[in-house]
Formats: structure tokens, sequence, C-alpha cells
């Protein structure tokens, strides 16, 4: 079976920070023997009465039953309980999978002391495979009971399945004249792509914010974070991104239209997300090389990002930038079948600060010297200007390697 702990670290691996408590939160992790063997595979957190929660999930119009149990439960705003797998996904699991839910969220509801519907599950691993609820409820208990404020680096690497490093991320904001603290999980590595990115991601703060203030912060900040990474194109049936608010820490009360006293905390959730999802880009499957495509000259930010995203997506690129190829004609394909307006005779194309096409035709002069030796290295950029607005946007990928094939082509065994 594909695991982090089978797989060679990533050469664009970023280490896990030092996580501190956040004011609210108590976690841990425990092996349930769900699928994988010899290594931790359950995540728990634990919140306060009164925490609120926003979450964004997965447009995959076969979602798992996890993703379902979610979306009716953010509908209340509040939580008490978040319970994760790694190893089985719950999805296309029919009624066994719902009723795998409703077992989990009734057998954890009873340990927190709140409701089934006020308890998170996510699950992420082989798709099609029943859940061996079983395993996971008999975990659950002595996890609750060896619960701390200081274990987010063993939830970190609990999350994971074909990751090769645990990712994780931490910032401080201010509210008034309080200090708060936004801190930050995530796992994923192949089956990323936009909405969103395999991925799951947790937040929690110790911020007091209502449920739909907290919901429009996360939304924006998953459309710059987690929306602008793709590593193959395929977007997961599991994606999931909850953000739990404690409200443990007191500062001035935040209206209910948010407004400027929660603009250092946006800043905060903004970047703690951004790391999180450049750290996926870094660990995609097979990964040897970190991709930055910045679209100009669009007509649109929107039509900008889909050019962006079909130049991260192309196989052909890809496998260019893997091989130290400086095929700039492979990128101006891209462009071309992205669909969105543009014009051949106005479109340039750089790679690593060097303009190698512009208006319709090679650079005069052109040397490719200095392009191939910027593909050489682990973090390639490459510039599209369109011509035709101003429209940009920024998106973020990595190289197609054998590696891919490797581990994809085994996933199962």
């Amino acid at each position: 079976m594909a695991s982090g702990k089978d797989l060679p670290v990533s050469p664009l691996m970023l280490p896990l920070p030092e996580m501190p408590p956040v004011p609210g939160v108590r976690l841990g992790s425990a092996q349930a023997g769900i699928r994988y063997k010899g290594r931790e595979d359950v995540t728990m957190m634990v919140f306060p009465v009164g925490t609120t929660v926003a979450g964004v999930f997965t447009r995959n119009k076969c979602p798992g039953a996890p993703v379902d149990w979610c979306r009716a439960a953010l509908k209340g705003g509040k939580a008490r309980a978040l319970v994760v797998n790694a190893g089985n996904s719950n999805v296309f699991t029919g009624r066994t999978g719902r009723e795998a839910c409703k077992a989990t969220a009734a057998a954890m509801a009873q340990l927190a002391g709140c409701k089934p519907n006020e308890v998170f599950l996510a699950s992420t691993g082989v798709i099609g495979e029943k859940l061996p609820v079983e395993k996971l409820l008999a975990a659950l208990p002595p996890l609750h009971g060896a619960l701390g404020d200081e274990r987010w680096q063993g939830a970190a690497r609990a999350i994971m399945t074909t990751d090769t490093f645990p990712k994780g991320a931490v910032r401080t904001a201010r509210i008034g004249d309080a200090t708060v603290t936004v801190s930050g999980i995530a796992k994923g590595s192949g089956m990323i792509a936009p909405d969103m990115a395999t991925m799951l991601c947790f937040l929690a703060t110790d911020a007091k914010i209502p449920a739909p203030v907290l919901q429009a912060i996360l939304k924006k900040s998953v459309d710059r974070s987690f929306n602008c990474v793709t590593v193959d194109s395929d977007t997961s049936t599991s994606d999931t991104v909850l953000l739990f608010a404690t409200g443990a820490t007191k500062h001035p009360r935040v209206p209910t239209a948010g407004g400027a006293m929660l603009k250092d905390f946006a800043r905060a959730v903004d970047e703690v997300l951004m790391d999180l999802a450049l750290m996926v880009a870094r660990d995609g499957e097979g990964a040897q090389k970190l991709i930055r495509i910045d679209v100009t000259g669009a007509v649109s930010a929107k039509s900008a990002h889909r050019i962006g995203m079909a130049i991260a997506n192309s196989p052909l690129v890809k496998t260019a930038i893997a091989g130290e190829d400086a095929n700039w004609g492979r990128i101006v394909m891209a462009v071309g079948k992205s669909g969105e307006p543009a014009d051949r005779d106005r479109l340039s194309v750089g790679v690593g600060g060097v303009w190698m096409a512009r208006e319709g035709e090679i650079v005069p002069g052109y040397d490719e010297a200095p392009v191939v030796a910027h593909m050489k290295g682990r973090e390639v950029e490459i510039t599209v200007d369109i011509g035709l607005g101003r429209g940009k946007a920024t998106v973020w990928t990595c190289d197609l390697t054998h590696g891919y094939i490797d581990i994809n082509g085994a996933y199962r065994s």
C-alpha cells in the first residue's frame, strides 16, 4: 500500500514548524489499523462549548459520505469535535458509508458530551472499500482519554496517505488589543485540483467569531490558496477544509458583518492556507520541481486563472519541466487550448525572468542557456502576458515524473 512511510521524502519538503497550543483545542492521534500497519491513522480534536465552524468542500459530484455529513452539520454553525481517519476514504460505499458516519458521530458525541451534528468527520484513502468502522470506534475512547493541547505534529502525520512529509502552519493576529493564534494542518499529494485541491485541511483559532463571518473569511482564503494549486487536474471526492473558532481568548466583540476589525485575522488565515497549499504542491506525487505560473494581461482575473490552470495541468508542459526542456511552444499550446480569449500576435512567454517569445514570435537573439539553467533548479517560474487586458492570476503546480506513475500504479497493492 502507498503511504508517506513507504515513499522517499520529497526533495521540495519543508519542515513542520513548531506548533504551540491553541487555547480551547485538545487533540491527539492513534493507531486504529484501518489500512496502514505500524503507524497512526486517526486524528481527534475536541473543542469547548460555543465553538463556531466554517467549511469548504469538494465540488466533485461523487463526494464521500463524510463530506455529505459535514455539509449537513455545518448548517448548525457549531462544533465540539473532529474525527479524521486515513487509509479509507469512505467514498462510493452507499448506505454502509452513511451508517459508518452516523455511528462514528454518535460515539464521538457521547465522549465529548455533545450532539452528533456537532461532530465533524473526514476520511481519506482508497475509494470504494467499506470503512472498517468497528476499528475506528474501538480507537476513539482511549484516544479521547489521552488528548492534549500540544499534539499538532502527531495529528499532522496521522492524516497522511501518499504524503511524504507532514504539513502544518501557524500565524498570530491582532483583534483589538488581543493576540489570537491560527494553526492548521493539511494532507495532500495526489488527486489535487480545484475545487479544492485528495486534500484535507483543518484549522483552529482561539478567536471568537460568528459562523457566517468565519465562513466568508475561509471561502475567500481557499479561493486564493487551495483553488490556485493543482498537481494532476483530478478533483478529489473528499476535499474538506474546516476552520474551528473556540472563542477561548477574550477580545472585542466581532460585529456580525466582520469588517475592519478582522483584517489582520483574515491575513493570518490567508497566510496559513497559502503555506499549506504550497506544501501540497511541493509534495505532489513524484514531484521534483515546484512551478509558479504568473499570468498577466488577460481580459479578466477569472480568465487569467483559467489560462494559468490550463498551463499548470498540461502533461506536456509538466513533463518538459521535469526533463528540463525549455520548450516554450508547449506553454503557447496550453494558453490556446484554455478556451479563454488570447491573440497569438500579442502573446509573450517567459521562464525564469527571460522572455522567450513576444508578439507571436521568438525574441530576436534569444539565448536559451539561462532558461535551461533556471529549469535545473527546484523552483521554476513561468510568466505569460496575454496582451489583451489587465486581468492577472498566479497558480502553482509541480512537474510530472515517472514517480507519479509508480505511486499511483501501486496505490492499492
